[in-house]
């Protein structure tokens, strides 16, 4: 580094790296501005994707899709590599060390030794910034630690190059330009609508609203399934809705800070204050869900499946309220 980093710990990895090193580099935007000029916030139930033989359900956008419409939405100049094997990707990143950068990397949370055990599964887009090297450590700005931390270089070269699904093939990213300003009120109204309108209007039933939906759906139908399957496929719910990543909830939190301060950029604009207040409820429901499943599980009583369905389909209410909300800004900017 030729200049000093400061580390900030963050709600969610890939917009925290995203926002330290816009900062590092000049642009000082937070991380819920980051996640929210991302477009990142939506919903996705994919049966045909498995994460440990589940259903892949995402909350956010996939993997990258956040660097990548930043660098997109903000006209920033960003390289991003893959390699082909571990010995060309260490090198790499020691190289671009030697030259005084920061360099965002993808890894796998189970092979990074600074994770405790407990934390540690097998999740492979975590992402973080390697901000300096000495003989035998890597120093890590990791989101998800309130300091830097250190790693060993095999230790990380091992969490660059894990195999399975959305393998990092030890992918890493830098700026090579970044503008010292941007006008954020266009950009602000455009990256609303795309999350509304995703949201509200896609087509396919796994996406957005109508994803919750088929969600709610699949829970119902675990009432004719075989009790440990529908039991380990409501604590998958849990599971990917509170521990992977951020969390459904976590989300709309940050998408509500992000809103807030949108809102203040145009002039305390009532509307957006409004939805702000709106996503923060929304949140609490998926809390609520959560809690609903948490307790069903323990509970010796039988599960009540239609009851979960109800609620989750009650949190898709609320959300499509708040999407409304966001079109009519949209409406009033256009």
């Amino acid at each position: 580094m030729h200049k000093e980093f400061h580390h900030t710990h963050s709600a969610h990895c890939e917009s925290g790296v995203m926002s330290s090193m816009l900062r590092y580099y000049g642009l000082n935007l937070s991380e819920p501005m980051v996640f929210g000029l991302a477009s990142a916030l939506t919903f996705a139930y994919l049966p045909f994707v498995k994460m440990g033989g589940m259903p892949l359900i995402a909350y956010r956008s996939f993997p990258k899709s956040i660097i990548k419409n930043i660098r997109k939405n903000l006209n920033v100049k960003m390289k991003l590599e893959t390699f082909s094997n571990k010995e060309k990707g260490e090198k790499r990143l020691n190289e671009l060390l030697q030259e005084g950068k920061i360099v965002g990397a993808q890894t796998s949370v189970y092979w990074l030794p600074y994770f405790p055990e407990e934390m540690r599964f097998h999740f492979n887009a975590h992402n973080l910034l390697v901000i300096a090297k000495d003989d035998k450590d890597y120093t890590i700005s990791d989101p998800v630690f309130e300091e830097t931390v250190k790693c060993d270089f095999a230790a990380l070269t091992k969490a660059r190059f894990v195999k399975g699904v959305m393998a990092p093939k030890g992918l890493l990213y830098y700026p090579i330009d970044v503008p010292k300003s941007v006008d954020l009120k266009p950009v602000i109204v455009k990256a609303i609508k795309k999350v509304a309108k995703l949201m509200l209007k896609t087509p396919v039933p796994i996406a957005g609203i109508k994803g919750i939906r088929s969600l709610a759906k699949a829970i119902e139908k675990l009432e004719t399934k075989e009790k440990r399957y529908a039991k380990l496929f409501l604590g998958h719910i849990v599971r990917m809705q509170e521990e992977i990543g951020t969390g459904g909830a976590g989300f709309r939190y940050i998408y509500a800070s992000f809103l807030k301060e949108s809102s203040e950029i145009f002039d305390n604009n009532k509307i957006l204050s409004e939805a702000s207040e709106m996503f923060l409820e929304v949140g609490d429901e998926y809390r609520e869900f959560a809690l609903m499943i948490a307790k069903a599980l323990k509970s010796k009583k039988e599960i009540n499946f239609k009851a979960i369905a109800q609620k989750l389909n009650s949190v898709a209410d609320e959300e499509t309220l708040a999407y409304k909300k966001l079109l009519e800004f949209v409406k009033e900017y256009k």
